[in-house]
């Protein structure tokens, strides 16, 4: 029986179904692991079940025992370890795609009506019981009509899109590859990044974070913007330049911002928490019991059909 070494506390369910076919090391206290106590408990192991909050970089991989041959990650995205050092020791990454658009998507949204209806100043103002009613009181943006920008039409961009559209949205979407007729459901493509933010009354960045897009919404691509635009972030927070957005926000460039994700999360940058007008999440994205589930299911399917075949669909490198 393989032995896995699964770094993250898992929801019961998952737990289980991984007793039933492996034999694992499990994180009871669901501590967060130096990678020197990642290294050392994982000898004797043939695989890690790894989380996004577990940094695999070069340093680490190499260090990881010779049975290790590999590594089961706990997410859709892998940009926490370092694949093409895992790659050149025959060690497999996986990730877990699909299962969570539909929860992603709806914290997408929930972005998007955050920033524009002004939700984190209405809160604090409910909190304290003492708001006072006028024709102008914390009036924000309707959606209706309004453009919206999708910085990436996969999966989550395509179901963001499509639940902005019953809203009354008017949809933009810049991608690497225009979607044909049926997937586009009326969407508007621009084939320049410039284009799309040109017409982004409210962005939604969706893409993936890769060499490409690291700080691709900067100073010089947020001046493409319409004044007083929305900008949210569901995807990875080293696509967007922090500073950069911050002093958008100062200068009344940017409107609000939405954001789920950042850089060097949970230590987010202190300029978002001075903005009113700013609504932020701790990256909540999957978290829905049924998506969790789901991922968990999906890593361990990813650990299964590796050891049975020698194979995985959903290897990344």
């Amino acid at each position: 029986m393989k032995k896995i070494l699964v770094t993250r506390k898992l929801l019961q369910p998952n737990e289980e179904r991984l007793k039933n076919l492996f034999e694992v090391k499990l994180n009871s206290n669901d501590e967060l692991y130096s990678q020197k106590k990642l290294i050392e408990l994982s000898e004797g192991c043939d695989g890690i079940l790894s989380a996004l909050t577990d940094k695999l970089d070069k340093d680490t991989i190499n260090k990881l025992p010779k049975n290790i041959k590999i590594i089961s990650n706990f997410a859709v995205g892998f940009g926490n370890i370092d694949i093409e050092a895992a790659k050149k020791i025959n060690i497999a990454v996986t990730n877990t795609p699909e299962v969570l658009t539909d929860a992603t998507a709806e914290i997408g949204i929930l972005l998007i009506l955050g920033a524009c209806r002004r939700a984190s100043e209405g809160i604090e103002a409910a909190k304290e019981s003492n708001w006072k009613w006028s024709a102008d009181y914390l009036i924000g943006k309707q959606l209706t009509g309004t453009r919206l920008g999708i910085l990436g039409m996969g999966r989550i961009g395509k179901k963001i899109a499509k639940i902005a559209k019953s809203l009354g949205m008017v949809i933009h979407y810049h991608n690497r590859s225009k979607l044909s007729l049926d997937k586009e459901e009326g969407a508007i493509y621009h084939k320049e990044l410039k284009s799309l933010l040109s017409v982004s009354d409210v962005l939604s960045v969706c893409c993936p974070a890769s060499k490409e897009t690291i700080n691709l919404i900067n100073k010089e691509t947020l001046e493409y913007l319409p004044k007083g635009a929305v900008v949210t972030n569901v995807a990875r927070g080293d696509i967007v330049d922090d500073e950069a957005l911050i002093d958008a926000l100062n200068r009344r460039k940017v409107y609000a911002v939405g954001l789920d994700v950042y850089k060097g999360e949970p230590n987010l940058n202190p300029g978002y928490l001075k903005h009113k007008s700013a609504f932020i999440l701790p990256h909540l994205g999957s978290a829905t019991k049924e998506t969790r589930i789901s991922m968990a299911n999906l890593a361990i399917d990813n650990l299964e059909e590796f050891f049975k075949t020698g194979k995985c669909k959903n290897k990344v490198n």
